[in-house]
């Protein structure tokens, strides 16, 4: 079904859409005042040179607002979030993505703008999968992940298509035994394959996946002998199709791009729960001929530290509610050092890169900034991020899901969306209530507290995720997707969009058709070819 909109009525509900979100922050504002949480950190969205040593930060006094908005007086075992910055229930019943492989973190085939490219009129999509036979637990999955990729005709709305998204699961990516070839002689019991990206190259259907390479080097009880080893890598293949189906080939040299360096980006050696993974490349138009990367970090402090210093907790110094730095190291907090990384690549090839200084640190606030992506939106750049509840420092609280951020460059002062607090889009949650875990979930806390999650954000405000649980019921499906609108510092959940703002499960669709006119003045060559920049 199309609708026609009267341009009037279409100004007019952008207007009251925007009221409505301003509304909604003077209202989450005034709650946070109420509750005794202090004021946010001011944060100016000012841009500076990528390459420059400034970090924006996500304070204490920032995410302090999240639970300023949680509504005290919620039933037991009910959402306290504000709705609209909610994802809608799940229903129970929820269709299973595929009998044979458990889905997660997924990425689209995309260009260095990602831009969501159809191949030959397929749409494709990449997720981490593991075997539902395999003889491990759900639970148990991250150390057998491998990439897999899924695909399906292209242009079908969603309402015209099965239920479970009509994905059909075309296998692994990788060739067998070729991403374990990337460690060399570092001692390990197991590899596996974490998120990334893929980039499409050239007309010639080249591709470049960007992952994270893990090998984990553990005893018969399942102990770490040694940290786990966390590389990110690219390797290139090729996407083929015909008219009934979609196949790679290549896949087979896979190149270490980036190692921890202990400097700006936690080593194993520092910390052995060190997180270090979730490649994404991109383009930015203002820094022309050059090719950015974020990715998850940690701060580069030994595991406990007391490194937290007055610009993280961000409180101004007359604020009655400020916390005292010594206390809240006191308290655990040092334990959370998550950071979000930049590198760029220095030759035309993009097989060498160089780090730059994190763009975001969270130090004292949270452990784990995951599957960072950089949007662009009206001039300006959105960092999104996904955490989860239980990551969170001591004196912290907010639900798993989406936080974003705002700036006038990729490195910025960049300003917590929503109030301050960063939060975009949660699970329904009880922040009064205990969290538990997916498989134990605590039985006063709201049943869908763990519903979704690694969600991302696609063109248009279209966020995609995967369920993980829902009550007693695990997961390991495609979510239904769900639209945001962003306004400035602002966003909110559209309820217009599906039913209810639920739309169909694994709506992950393409929004350019494949040629196109490719984003980089030139292809680029394959791991194999010569690098004409030496």
């Amino acid at each position: 079904m199309s609708y026609r909109h009267d341009k009037k009525k279409a100004r007019l509900c952008s207007v009251v859409s925007a009221a409505l979100l301003v509304t909604a922050s003077l209202f989450s504002l005034q709650s946070v005042s109420a509750q005794g949480v202090p004021e946010p950190t001011f944060h100016s969205q000012q841009a500076h040179d990528p390459a420059s040593n400034f970090t924006a930060r996500w304070t204490r006094a920032d995410a302090r607002q999240i639970q300023g908005m949680s509504d005290l007086n919620v039933p037991t075992g009910q959402n306290s979030m504000p709705s609209w910055l909610t994802m809608p229930d799940i229903p129970a019943d929820f269709p299973q993505t595929n009998s044979s492989v458990w889905v997660w973190d997924t990425w689209p085939l995309a260009d260095f703008n990602a831009n969501q490219i159809s191949f030959r009129g397929w749409e494709v999509i990449f997720s981490l999968t593991a075997d539902q036979s395999g003889g491990y637990s759900f639970d148990d999955r991250h150390t057998h992940a491998r990439i897999g990729y899924f695909y399906r005709r292209a242009g079908i709305p969603a309402r015209w298509r099965p239920r479970d998204g009509g994905w059909i699961y075309g296998g692994h990516v990788f060739p067998d035994g070729s991403s374990v070839r990337i460690f060399g002689n570092i001692p390990l019991s197991q590899n596996a394959e974490w998120s990334g990206s893929a980039r499409l190259l050239g007309v010639d259907g080249r591709v470049s996946v960007y992952y994270t390479a893990l090998a984990f080097n553990r005893n018969a009880n399942d102990e770490d002998i040694t940290p786990s080893t966390a590389i990110i890598a690219r390797t290139d293949g090729r996407i083929m199709a015909n008219r009934n189906r979609v196949w790679f080939s290549g896949f087979n040299d896979h190149l270490a791009l980036l190692r921890p360096d202990g400097v700006y980006y936690q080593t194993g050696a520092q910390n052995p729960y060190y997180n270090f993974r979730d490649p994404f490349p991109f383009l930015d138009p203002a820094h022309p001929g050059k090719v950015f990367m974020v990715f998850e970090g940690n701060s580069a402090v030994e595991r406990g530290a007391r490194a937290c210093t007055e610009a993280d907790l961000g409180y101004a110094a007359n604020d009655p509610e400020r916390e005292d730095l010594e206390e809240v190291m006191d308290s655990g907090a040092v334990y959370q050092m998550a950071n979000v990384g930049l590198a760029v690549a220095t030759n035309r090839a993009l097989t060498r890169w160089k780090f730059l200084p994190p763009i975001l640190s969270a130090n004292c606030v949270n452990d784990q900034t995951e599957r960072p992506q950089i949007y662009f939106k009206d001039g300006k750049r959105y960092l999104f991020t996904i955490t989860h509840r239980s990551t969170y420092a001591a004196g912290m609280d907010g639900p798993d899901g989406v936080m974003g951020f705002v700036g006038n460059g990729i490195r910025s002062d960049f300003q917590p969306m929503n109030a301050g607090s960063g939060l975009v889009l949660g699970n329904p949650t009880d922040l009064n209530s205990p969290v538990g875990e997916p498989y134990a979930l605590d039985p006063d806390q709201n049943p869908r507290t763990f519903q979704s999650y690694s969600h991302y954000v696609m063109p248009g405000g279209l966020v995609t995720s995967f369920i993980d649980a829902i009550g007693t019921r695990r997961g390991g499906a495609y979510a239904p997707t769900v639209r945001i609108k962003i306004r400035g510092a602002s966003s909110s959940l559209d309820t217009s969009y599906g039913t209810g703002g639920l739309g169909g499960y694994g709506d992950i669709p393409s929004n350019l058709p494949f040629p196109w006119n490719f984003p980089l003045s030139r292809s680029l060559p394959s791991l194999s070819g010569r690098d004409a920049d030496g």
